[in-house]
């Protein structure tokens, strides 16, 4: 098979012939923008470029907006509804949530709808989702008709919202959202988006126009709300788009695979009438062909489906490492926040670790001050040929229930440094891919951002040695009482909580239905397959 054949899907393995979207697309140039504040950045300097019939395309799972992009702003709903004025085609998507009071963004999210439309923008707040689930989907698409060279799309993990806004520091975003304790009054936040340009561009269009132009509208399956909307005036159904630019030209050396999750609903998406779980294929595909080293950095790795793919490849590798970096504790605080999601991490963790006692290598963060970080990054890099960024997490809820979107990366470069080709299959480390997990692994170890110190971090198994001494240090320093200088570097080793067999009682069942329930028809149930 060729390099795309091998790593990525083809249209059948996809699995929705209803899609709309190409296999792939080639010759697209993509950017990793690591943290918030350096993607925010670039958003405001693409936003403020828009003129006169131009489009600006957002879909969102959590929009505040009041929040800065910069320190001196424009804040979303500024920068927004200002292009909405200039006469820029402004449309959005955004999931209508839940209650606040239930640590959501109902009120935050409507607030974002009514900052664009009084520019002049159009912003729907949609609930076409199973219960308990939501619209995970983060990508902004601006287009520029007549002058498609200028098209640029940004997906990834990172909303527009409060305390996203961080950088390589992390010290916080200096407006934050309420978060568990241990987090402090400021909560510092790793994330990940992409930059897109090229073909790809056209192709989240499209994502964002099928679901705009869905004929069920977006409380059809919610009477309540439907309910509740009508009363408050919002908007209820979306006006029709402008139509679609031409597709920019590729130039890029890059190949993109949208990967996508929607759940099986009644009544049916046209884009996917059983649902799409390209995403968990997509994922399967690419673990499947591991040989020396997977780079994980996700927010929940919960699921015992997931946690199989994984033990399964270090079982018939047994020289694959799998290298997994995740918060330190879950977002809220209570009981009922925590626990469940403990016993989901702790199942998944247990599993991968018996498959590969030595080779698993699971880590948190913190600040230079000891604060955790919370990781809300979704990425994943194997053997530094096929990387993803993305809205979705490794669990059972990203890869079937909510709406989720992954962009699959396979750069056509070759990377010139040794190992040229770690794995030893013929394939070889490709650009992106290395560069995104050497890019991570310097901001987490305290390095120089140039790539000056990367000789110990190119080989799989130098790389994770490197790791493990710099997590040990720290954990030593902690451990000793912090005496004398503090080590430099990030990680620490992640040591899971221990639950006593009565909290496992009560927390699983929630765990199974609430945090991680499944999307799937029940025929994919039963074969347990995606």
């Amino acid at each position: 098979m060729d390099d795309a054949g091998h790593w990525l899907l083809t249209a059948e393995e996809r699995g929705n012939p209803s899609s709309g979207l190409p296999d792939r697309t080639s010759g697209n140039q993509v950017e990793a923008l690591v943290d918030g504040a350096t993607y925010f950045d670039r958003l405001v300097t693409a936003v403020e470029q828009l003129r006169e019939g131009d489009h600006l395309l957002f879909t969102d799972w959590r929009g505040d907006p009041d929040e800065r992009m910069r320190d001196e702003g424009p804040t979303v709903g500024e920068l927004f509804s200002a292009a909405a004025r200039r006469g820029v085609c402004v449309f959005g998507l955004v999931w209508r949530s839940h209650w606040d009071g239930l640590s959501f963004s109902k009120e935050e999210n409507a607030a974002l709808d009514e900052a664009v439309e009084a520019g002049g923008g159009v912003v729907v707040l949609d609930q076409r989702v199973r219960r308990l689930g939501s619209h995970h989907q983060k990508i902004v698409v601006l287009r520029h008709p007549g002058a498609p060279e200028r098209d640029v799309a940004f997906a990834g993990g990172i909303d527009l919202c409060h305390a996203r806004r961080d950088d390589s520091e992390h010290l916080g975003d200096p407006q934050p959202q309420p978060m568990a304790a241990a987090y402090g009054p400021r909560p510092p936040w790793h994330d990940v988006q992409l930059q897109l340009r090229g073909p790809v561009v056209d192709v989240l269009d499209t994502v964002f126009r099928q679901r705009w132009e869905d004929p069920h509208g977006p409380d059809t399956d919610h009477p309540l709300a439907w309910v509740h909307d009508k009363l408050s005036s919002s908007r209820m159904n979306a006006v029709p788009l402008p139509p679609q630019p031409v597709a920019p030209a590729g130039s890029g050396p890059h190949l993109v695979q949208t990967l996508r999750t929607y759940p099986a609903i009644k009544p049916a998406y046209p884009f996917a009438p059983r649902g799409e779980r390209s995403v968990a294929r997509g994922y399967t595909k690419a673990i499947s062909r591991a040989r020396r080293l997977v780079y994980l950095e996700d927010q929940y790795l919960w699921s015992a489906e997931v946690a199989h793919l994984f033990a399964e490849a270090l079982r018939a590798n047994p020289r694959l490492h799998l290298v997994v970096v995740v918060p330190r504790v879950p977002d809220q605080d209570g009981a009922v926040a925590e626990r469940p999601q403990y016993v989901g991490r702790h199942q998944a963790l247990q599993t991968c670790q018996a498959a590969g006692p030595d080779r698993v290598h699971v880590y948190d963060l913190e600040n230079a001050a000891g604060t955790p970080i919370y990781v809300h990054a979704k990425v994943c890099v194997v053997d530094d040929v096929w990387a993803s960024v993305g809205s979705d997490n490794f669990n059972r809820r990203s890869w079937t229930h909510d709406s989720e979107l992954s962009s699959a990366v396979l750069d056509t470069t070759r990377d010139p440094r040794e190992p040229r080709d770690p794995a030893g299959a013929g394939y070889g480390a490709r650009v992106f891919a290395r560069d995104l997990r050497l890019r991570l692994a310097r901001e987490h170890l305290g390095r120089a951002v140039d790539g000056a110190e990367d000789a110990d971090l190119l080989d799989p198994e130098s790389f994770v040695a490197t790791l493990d001494r710099a997590a040990t240090a720290l954990q030593d320093w902690h451990d000793g009482g912090r005496v004398g200088p503090r080590p430099t570097g990030r990680l620490r080793p992640h040591r899971p909580e221990k639950l006593s067999r009565l909290t496992r009682l009560w927390a699983t069942p929630i765990y199974r239905l609430v945090n991680d329930p499944d999307g799937r028809p029940l025929r994919l149930r039963r074969a347990r397959s995606f």
